[in-house]
């Protein structure tokens, strides 16, 4: 039996439109995926997440900007050192529901 899914009869206005587009394309890209599973349970730094990924700093950073734009992740700095985290439980929540689709 299929689950009835919830829809708003109302448009949604441009801000929301764009917020769930950028949202769903952060979720596309398989390098943001293993980033943002990799946060989900604790925060890592920089090196930390290169090393277990085994992707290099410059894409690791350049896709941590991305996601810290769009405030899935955020940071704190210890000395010279960033660790990151995840910021939205929302979407890591929709990010485990996915992946849990895909193994179903």
């Amino acid at each position: 039996m299929e689950e009835e899914v919830q829809t708003n009869s109302h448009e949604l206005d441009e801000e929301t439109l764009f917020v769930v587009s950028q949202t769903f394309k952060a979720l596309s890209d398989p390098t943001r995926i293993r980033i943002l599973n990799l946060l989900c349970c604790k925060e890592h730094s920089v090196n930390e997440i290169t090393e277990e990924l085994n992707l290099g700093q410059s894409t690791v950073s350049h896709q941590l900007r991305f996601l810290k734009n769009l405030r899935l992740v955020k940071f704190r700095r210890e000395g010279t050192t960033l660790y990151y985290s995840s910021d939205d439980i929302h979407v890591m929540n929709l990010l485990h529901q996915a992946i849990d689709h895909a193994k179903h």
